[in-house]
């Protein structure tokens, strides 16, 4: 792997013990992967941020590397293990609050971006078409690659820390043009609008650690959130082409290993089977975060109507759409907590719940393994409907 002049002197530990560290991990990864050289990104996404998922060891890494370490682009930080301003309505213990604001801290003194969130793109950072980044969150990273047209690995969160600080990143996988190539077909046909983050749930299932070429799908900026949230879950994929002016050209790159047709009642079939019971303890809408759009439109959904209570229910959201619309804010909280920070995928929710709905493909891989949860899908209206009267 070449490097520059600048980068050994960075190597030799010549400007700080967290730069020299953050190096040697990117030249390492770079060596595994037959990178030939680091390469500049205009920003990082860092996920490792909710104490559930770090631990204790977590916490001492960032805060060695925060000692004197410090983003050099600009850099987000994922969702954390609670709402930073209400995580005592949520439930969440005195002593994890303690670890989690350790590592808040850790990251800001690093130079972090204060963001939360999974959906960096809908904060204000959305990357441009061609730039290269070093995104970590699997659903962001998949936006990024298949939506902006940006370019990232699925980074870890070290390794995602590492090109903050540096910088750069090893020039591997969907960094090279060769590597963005579709390998598998997977046509859709009159697929409801609802069920989209199923057919991203299929889609991941089929794709395996190939990138697909997904047709028959006409998705809103919102439609490909929830669906590639749910390819990144269920596939070892981190981008997809679809249908539509910029994939003409990846589309003729054929030929396809495999094609696969899927219609309307596989994917009926395949939510059935993830509907799993009614009786729940929760009901949590927001993985990934809920758009502005999503928001109002659960809102007016909910307007007039009175809540149940039968569950505790979470929309979970950055705190950039939480601020742009009051009104649905205002809304939404007479049906249940309106988080920001969080997930619930990454907040301790094993020791609050134990039967969760939600309408995320995502969250239906997690929140049985992760989050320890029996739990059931439904779409955004079915779960509406569940919560109001």
């Amino acid at each position: 792997m070449h490097l520059t002049r600048g980068e050994e002197r960075t190597l030799a530990g010549e400007e700080g013990p967290s730069r020299q560290k953050a190096i040697e991990l990117l030249v390492a990864l770079g060596d595994i992967y037959g990178a030939e050289r680091l390469i500049p990104i205009a920003s990082a996404q860092v996920s490792g941020a909710s104490f559930k998922t770090i631990g204790d060891a977590g916490i001492r890494w960032l805060e060695e590397m925060g000692a004197e370490g410090y983003a050099s682009v600009p850099a987000m930080v994922n969702p954390l293990g609670m709402d930073l301003r209400r995580w005592r309505s949520m439930g969440i213990p005195s002593q994890f609050h303690s670890k989690q604001v350790r590592i808040v801290k850790a990251y800001q003194s690093m130079g972090l971006l204060p963001v939360y969130s999974c959906t960096p793109y809908l904060a204000g950072h959305r990357p441009r078409r061609g730039q290269h980044v070093a995104w970590a969150e699997s659903s962001a990273t998949v936006f990024a690659n298949s939506v902006a047209g940006a370019r990232t690995n699925r980074e870890g969160g070290p390794s995602a820390l590492a090109a903050a600080i540096i910088g750069k990143t090893a020039e591997y996988g969907l960094h090279l043009d060769e590597n963005r190539i579709p390998r598998v077909m997977v046509e859709f046909e009159s697929i409801p609008a609802e069920l989209i983050p199923i057919a991203g749930y299929l889609t991941g299932k089929a794709a395996g650690n190939r990138i697909p070429m997904v047709t028959g799908l006409n998705m809103t900026p919102d439609d490909h959130k929830s669906f590639g949230a749910a390819v990144a879950a269920t596939g070892a994929v981190s981008m997809y082409a679809f249908d539509g002016e910029r994939a003409k050209g990846r589309r003729a790159q054929g030929p396809y290993d495999e094609k696969i047709c899927m219609d309307s009642s596989d994917v009926k079939r395949c939510a059935e089977e993830l509907m799993g019971g009614s009786d729940w303890d929760l009901v949590a809408v927001g993985c990934p975060h809920c758009s502005v759009r999503e928001l109002r439109r659960m809102a007016l959904k909910l307007k007039g109507k009175k809540p149940k209570k039968d569950c505790d229910v979470w929309f979970c959201t950055s705190r950039k759409a939480y601020a742009a619309c009051p009104e649905a804010v205002s809304v939404l909280r007479r049906f249940g907590k309106v988080l920001c920070d969080t997930c619930m995928v990454v907040a301790p929710i094993e020791e609050l719940y134990s039967r969760t709905a939600t309408n995320s493909g995502k969250a239906m891989v997690y929140l049985p393994t992760l989050g320890r949860q029996k739990a059931s899908f439904r779409t955004t209206d079915q779960l509406l409907e569940a919560i109001s009267r």
